[in-house]
């Protein structure tokens, strides 16, 4: 049996190249900038201000150990875990419940509520009567106020719904006759055939909590409560403090190399960023299934 291959033509080759080159191009360009920082948080700062290209020079990871040494960072990195941990629970099981609660076609004023969702993602109540808001729950200066006011997000609501839109309605029903109420259902059925939709919305939580500062700017006035992100941004608008205190440091007296603020400001950068980087590749498979089936309009 004799397969049959279709030439290309010289001008469909030439297409192809010119295809390859220009992506390689641009991922080149997308890729270096990140690159750039991750070698130079590398390198020793008075080697890395003569010019660093491809490799690092004077390849050392004093860099981070120093900048790990700024007061306040292992405490305020704790806080950063416990509201990403907690913050993208909440925002999971709350945007599903809510979503999964908008398909049902006998709940009262359904459509009313959708609308009233899918408002919000255009309009909002403003910086002070927000503030007024969480004040009188109590929230501010706690730390449920980087967790509750953000756990469903419009957005994630309508990925959620018309994900769950798509699921068989035959295996609710079977599991009604059964005798399985709404929440059994939900536990027992639509999570489980919804994991790339809960992970999409995990991604999308997590980053937002991991990379999020300004409420802690705004509400929280509590050191101990201060996050990764909030106290890296103060070190990185008061960059010569911070080389300061490291200079004051017994244990940074120690070393050889000595941080120069643009050192301290990618090394900060970097610090801020591997982390949810390293959580992507876990949940890219699910994140790209469940953001173009939700994205499907249901």
């Amino acid at each position: 049996m004799r397969i049959h291959v279709k030439k290309q033509s010289p001008g469909s080759i030439l297409f192809d190249i010119f295809n390859y080159i220009l992506q390689i191009c641009l991922i080149v360009l997308c890729l270096y900038p990140f690159y750039y920082l991750f070698i130079y948080s590398l390198s020793d700062p008075s080697e890395a201000s003569k010019g660093i290209y491809l490799l690092p020079r004077g390849l050392t990871l004093e860099n981070y150990m120093q900048v790990l040494r700024l007061p306040g960072i292992f405490r305020s990195l704790l806080v950063s875990i416990a509201r990403t941990v907690i913050g993208t629970l909440f925002s999971v099981i709350g945007c599903m419940l809510y979503a999964y609660i908008l398909t049902k076609k006998e709940l009262p004023l359904r459509k009313v509520i959708y609308r009233m969702t899918i408002i919000t993602m255009y309009v909002g109540g403003g910086l002070i009567p927000t503030y007024i808001v969480l004040k009188s729950y109590g929230f501010i200066n706690s730390f449920w106020v980087y967790v509750i006011p953000g756990a469903i997000s419009a957005f994630n609501v309508v990925l959620a719904k018309t994900y769950i839109e798509q699921l068989p309605e035959v295996l609710e029903e079977s599991a009604m006759i059964d005798g399985a109420g709404y929440f059994t259902r939900f536990l027992k059925i639509v999570m489980p055939l919804s994991k790339s939709i809960v992970a999409t919305i995990a991604l999308f939580a997590a980053v937002g909590q991991w990379n999020s500062w300004f409420d802690n700017y705004l509400y929280v006035f509590n050191s101990d409560l201060s996050t990764l992100q909030y106290i890296l941004y103060m070190y990185l608008t008061q960059v010569q403090n911070a080389i300061k205190q490291l200079q004051e440091s017994s244990l940074a007296s120690m070393s050889s190399v000595v941080l120069t603020p643009e050192s301290i400001r990618v090394t900060v950068t970097m610090l801020v960023t591997i982390p949810i980087i390293l959580v992507y590749p876990f949940v890219q498979k699910h994140f790209v299934k469940g953001i173009m089936i939700g994205a499907v309009k249901g």
